[in-house]
This record gives structure tokens, sequence and C-alpha cells, in this order.
């Protein structure tokens, strides 16, 4: 099965959906086979972010999904609130039964994730939502089957492959719903949701160590909490030895397999190998040529490597690239490319024939809505890019914008790692602090003001200079009264404020402040990945000295 555990995937990747369209034909017999080829389908819809696709994926979902309900037990463990009455006997379902739970939850959640992306309306992500919590009920009722029939596993000739596929839906529902805000927890808890770190950690790693065909998504499941959402999504501290440890293998059985080399690149730069990461990066986009969208994510990686080092012009390459190419976020695109445009002097924006003022002006037309959503990043690069817009006459300039939206992405963490960058990027940051202090003031002199402390903050805190740090961030915070548009900037501050006063060793002090900065704000830009962040701050921060 593609995708799913077969080597020559991994090492080519060119035939994958080839591949996949050859399985047609016995995914209308075969669980397994139904599963494998919807997968494959339905990552396509994702990468591809186009109507056509998403619609396919949709298709081959439904019929992966009446596939696995032919195998299914007549009178299924899970599929409404009276269920709970026929949980008598988990033993008197066959093998393939078993099996056929086990993949139509998997189908079940990947339709859901679809449903999100087809359409805007409110009646979607409804349906979305259901069909997750029936996946989820399903897992929860599989992990008791699998406890009571795992004494009957030498028996059971396929047993691996249904505890691997209870590991990786348990372990990924527990570690993705414990990233979870506290109150949004509260809620799913309300509505039979749990979420647990710990033993999703535990689960997929258990899974990562087994012999099922699923050993691979469970490992690669781990490697993108450590490698991004551990990033994006928390505090920036990742577990680099047991991601290094988890791809070693797979490194070395596929050395030229394009996932393989992206995630190396990652790990490389989460280490602040730099250019490391930049060569594996160029490597990965070279290995394969049938999955351009998989490029994407390496020009995007290229892009953030280049803005690290200040090299504009390639940064620049780079963000064009996925304007023309990419479809998953253009309004994030274009802004970034005028970002980093707005780095260049003038007569090198004036080599590339582009004007930053036209491009910061097409941002809010190409906003668009997931689940009826706008997306946070691309309603802060309106929000924005609004300080050009034509109404308003003469543009009043952003300061460092591409600077502001690698804070966004939290990019300073990576750049720790490096004096040199982090040194580079101070001098930057001191040169437009004094340009401030030299110009005219205007309604948004002030914001800016605090923008520059904030990241001339994040830099002396990188380089261990806490006290001036500190001063930086107090300047934001008692600027709070000031503020009249980013008003995102004081909880962000107050966030990094509590990071310092941790790294210092003052946890209590540090907690209070994350609190605070949870607790007495709202209605900002880039709400929900601070209180993200803060989550996952304190899940760490109040643990017992004993674990």
């Amino acid at each position: 099965m593609a995708l799913v555990g077969n080597g020559a995937e991994l090492e080519t990747d060119e035939d994958i959906f080839e591949d996949a369209l050859e399985t047609i034909p016995m995914a209308k017999d075969s669980m397994y086979h139904a599963l494998g080829y919807s997968t494959i389908v339905v990552l396509q819809a994702i990468m591809t972010f186009e109507q056509q696709d998403i619609q396919k994926g949709i298709s081959a979902m439904k019929d992966a999904l009446q596939t696995c309900q032919r195998y299914r037990k007549k009178c299924t463990v899970v599929e409404s609130f009276s269920s709970f009455l026929s949980r008598g006997s988990f033993e008197q379902l066959t093998e393939e039964e078993m099996h056929a739970e086990i993949c139509y939850a998997e189908c079940l959640l990947q339709k859901a994730a679809l449903t999100f992306v087809q359409d805007e309306n409110m009646i979607n992500f409804i349906k979305g939502g259901l069909k997750i919590r029936t996946s989820y009920q399903i897992y929860k009722e599989c992990l008791s089957i699998l406890q009571v029939t795992e004494k009957n596993k030498l028996e059971q000739p396929f047993f691996y492959e249904f505890e691997g596929g209870v590991k990786l839906g348990i372990g990924t529902f527990n570690l993705m719903l414990s990233l979870l805000p506290a109150r949004i927890i509260r809620l799913l808890e309300f509505i039979g949701f749990s979420g647990n770190r710990e033993l999703g950690l535990m689960q997929l790693r258990e899974g990562a160590s087994g012999k099922s065909m699923r050993a691979p998504l469970c490992c690669l499941t781990i490697l993108a909490f450590h490698t991004y959402i551990c990033l994006i999504l928390g505090t920036g501290e990742v577990n680099i030895v047991e991601a290094e440890s988890l791809l070693a293998p797979f490194l070395q059985q596929f050395p030229n397999g394009s996932l393989m080399l992206f995630y190396h690149a990652r790990i490389q730069l989460l280490k602040g190998n730099v250019e490391e990461a930049q060569e594996i990066f160029q490597k990965c986009i070279s290995v394969q040529e049938e999955w351009k969208q998989f490029h994407h994510l390496c020009y995007w990686e290229l892009m953030w490597i280049f803005v690290f080092q200040q090299n504009w012009m390639k940064a620049y390459y780079y963000s064009d690239l996925l304007c023309k190419e990419s479809k998953w976020s253009k309004a994030t695109y274009v802004f970034l490319k005028a970002a980093i445009l707005s780095m260049l002097p003038e007569e090198a924006v004036a080599s590339t024939k582009e004007n930053v003022v036209t491009l910061f002006r097409q941002v809010e037309s190409l906003k668009q809505r997931i689940a009826g959503k706008s997306i946070p990043t691309e309603k802060f690069a309106v929000r924005k890019a609004r300080r050009y817009s034509a109404v308003l006459g003469a543009p009043v300039k952003l300061v460092l914008p591409a600077l502001e939206m690698m804070y966004v992405w939290n990019g300073f963490p990576i750049v720790s790692k490096r004096k040199d960058l982090s040194e580079n990027l101070l001098i930057t940051v001191e040169k437009a602090e004094a340009a401030l202090q030299n110009a005219k003031l205007n309604d948004y002199s002030m914001d800016d003001e605090c923008l520059v402390k904030l990241l001339k903050g994040c830099c002396l805190k990188n380089l261990q200079r806490p006290l001036q740090a500190e001063l930086c961030f107090n300047h934001v915070i008692q600027s709070e009264k000031l503020l009249k548009y980013d008003h995102y900037l004081v909880p962000f501050t107050l966030f990094e404020l509590a990071f310092l006063y941790k790294s210092q060793g003052e946890i209590d002090k540090a907690i209070k402040v994350l609190e605070t900065a949870r607790n007495n704000y709202k209605d900002y830009s880039m709400e929900s990945r601070l209180h993200f962040r803060i989550q996952a701050a304190l899940h760490v921060w109040k643990k017992p000295a004993s674990e």
C-alpha cells in the first residue's frame, strides 16, 4: 500500500499516482487498497488545493468508506450514543471486522479534513466536526478492543496491523487535542473529547517501533510534531535528539527519498546548521518532479533560510516562486514577497521590475476562507497591507515587515542557535530604530516603535543579554495605551518576557506573566496562535519536578 510502508515510493516518488491508479480495481473489494488509494488522492487534493482535486478526493473517500462499511459488523461498535448498549462482547468481532473498524475511522477522519476545505458554509463545518467525533469514538472503541484481544494476538496473523492503526489514531488524536488552548479543551471535554500529550506520544512511539505498515506514519507524525508543530504552535523548544533517532533508519534505507531528505533538512535547520539545511532542501527538490507541491514546501523553507541570512534577493526569488506556483495561501505569499522587497534598496527593487505598493494592495483580494473562517495569518497580512491602501493616498511604509513575519512564524528560536545571524539581525533592527527616531511622526509611529522594540528584545534575548532585552519588552508593555493598531504586540511581548524570566530560573514569575497574557487580552491579531504557545509553555512549566 503506497504511502504507508511501501519502500519504492519513499525512494523515488515519481510513480506514486500511477501506482495509486493501478489499485482502483482492488479498492472496490479490499478495505486496505481502498484506504491506500483514497489517502493518496486526498493528499494530492490537500497539496494542490484545486477544487477539482478536492472533489476527486471526497469521491474517492466516499467509495473507500462504502468498501470498509461492507466489512464492518452490521451492528457497528460505534455509530451513535446508543452504541454503548452493544459493547458487551468485543471478542465476537472477527479479525476482518476489527480491521474494517480501524480503516473506516481513518477514512472518516480524512473525509472530514476535505469537508473543511471543500466549501466555507457552516453545514460543511458541522458535517466535518461530526465526522471527526465519530472517528474519535471509533478509535476509542478500537483501543478497548485491542486491550481485550491482545492476549490472542499470536492467533491473528494481521493483529499488528490493527494494533498499528489504533496506536496511530489514538496517538495522533491525543497529541493534537493536547495542543489546544485550555478554554477549547474544556469545551471539547464536554462533548466527549480528551487530549493527553504524554499518552499520545507514547502511543505513537510504540506504533513507530512496531511491525505494522503504519509504523512509518507514526514516525512521521512524531517528526512533524517535533520539527513543525512545537515551533509554530509550541514553545520553540524541540526534541532534536528523538527526531534524529527516529529519522536515522529511514534516511539510511531511503537516502534519496524526498520526504526523508525534507525532514533531514528541517532538523539541520533547527540545529542552526543553516547552510547544510539549504543544500539538503535543494537536493530534496532535485530528487523528484512528480509532486511539484512538495517543491513548494522546500521553497517556503529556503525563503526563510535566506530571510534569516538577510539575503533578500534570494529570499525574494523563492517568495516569487511561491506566488507563481502555489495555491495554498496567495495572500500570505504576496504579502511576504512585498515585505521582502521592502527590505531592499530602491535600485534593487527596480531591478526586479516589481512594484511594492501594488503588491501590498493585491493582498486583500487574495484572502481565502476555510471552513467558513479566514486564515489568521492572511487576516494579519491583510490588516498590515492596509497601510498601502489607495484610499489613504500616500502609503505609510511598514517597518521591517519581513522580520515581523519572521517573528510571527517563530523564526527567532531558530536564529538563536547562530550568534552571527542574531548579531546581524540586531544591527538591522537598530538601524530601523534610529531611522524611526529621525522620522516625521504619523498615526503608526508608536506602533512601529513598539514593533522595533519587540524585535530588538528578541535579538538581545538570543544573544544572552537579558537585562537589555527586558528593557525593550517593558517599553512595549508600558506603551500599551498608546498603541492604535498593532494591539497584538503587548500579549506577544508578555510571552517573550515570560520566557526571559524562565531562562533566568524565575518559573513562578514566568507563569504569572503568561497567565496575564492569556487572561487579560482578547480580540487581537494571531490570538489563537499565541494561546497555543501559552498552552504549550504552561503544560511544561507546571509539571511537577519529579516528571
